[in-house]
């Protein structure tokens, strides 16, 4: 389910907010990921001029999420006021409250060795309790309330994707890159395919000066012995390995092909892998031929 659009402008506004050490780095975090335009703990006062720049970007933004705590002095007055703000502009914000227990906030700041914002000279506990009253105006008013007492982080991200995120946002970005390995490793891959047992076609003349783009030498890697086997059993790997990476958060895979030389098998076997991946769901695939024509 996504946050709802602006009616004014289709632009898109949520405000994060919430008790501190309950979880608003992280929810930033992934609303990053899934493509919302970040501001952290912007004074309450701009935050109706930072969407309305927002708005006039032509396009270029289209989600705004502000993280808001009570670093911000008269913080409640002023973002109720402001919330209150750009719902008559026609923005309609929506407002995420993370909370926790006592106890659970008290471990987390223990185990990060850091004392609460409000706590001041008195214990940790006093700076919680303080904080819970100053924010029960906006709890009360918020859109959705989020308790992450028993949420691991991974479970967290799973929630806020499930408001704020939409279905080409959530998919895992697969690249699959085809290189040399007379060119050196690419240092971005997170796994590393050889390809080097299949047969050369640079040692055919009539295929040396063509590519893996190419008809002929596409048919000649495909159907030489093991190609077709290799291809399958790596897929349905890569299909665990995809399903993995999004219980686990991880929106991002690079995918390496390697050969001798970057241009006919790992080309080849880029393009056919890829289109594999590209049907199925939860991935969105790319190919780039990082040494393509360096021969």
């Amino acid at each position: 389910m996504s946050a709802p659009a602006g009616e004014k402008s289709g632009i898109e506004v949520a405000v994060v907010t919430g008790l501190s050490g309950a979880g608003r780095s992280t929810a930033a975090k992934c609303l990053e990921d899934l493509g919302w335009f970040v501001v952290d703990n912007l004074p309450p006062e701009l935050i109706a001029t930072m969407v309305e720049l927002g708005a006039q970007a032509r396009g270029a933004i289209t989600r705004v999420a502000v993280v808001m705590d009570v670093r911000s002095r008269a913080f409640t007055e002023d973002l109720a006021a402001v919330i209150k703000d750009l719902d008559a502009r026609g923005y309609k914000p929506k407002v995420l409250f993370l909370e926790a227990t006592d106890d659970v906030l008290i471990r987390r700041f223990e185990s990060v060795r850091r004392g609460h914002p409000l706590q001041a000279d008195g214990r940790l506990a006093d700076g919680i309790e303080a904080e819970r009253i100053l924010l029960t105006p906006l709890r009360e008013e918020a859109d959705l309330v989020l308790d992450t007492s028993a949420l691991s982080v991974h479970q967290l991200r799973a929630k806020i994707e499930d408001t704020f995120g939409t279905e080409s946002a959530t998919r895992t970005r697969v690249t699959v890159l085809s290189f040399g390995y007379k060119y050196g490793l690419p240092m971005d891959a997170d796994l590393v395919m050889d390809v080097r047992f299949l047969p050369n076609p640079f040692w055919i003349p009539e295929l040396r000066e063509q590519t893996g783009l190419d008809g002929d030498v596409r048919n000649y890697v495909l159907t030489q012995e093991g190609a077709e086997e290799f291809l399958d059993r790596y897929h349905e790997l890569l299909r665990l390995i995809g399903a993995g990476y999004r219980r686990e958060g991880k929106r991002y895979l690079t995918l390496a092909v390697g050969c001798t030389g970057g241009k006919h098998r790992s080309v080849a076997i880029s393009e056919e892998l890829a289109g594999r991946l590209a049907s199925e769901d939860g991935m969105a695939v790319k190919v780039v031929h990082r040494d393509l024509g360096r021969e």
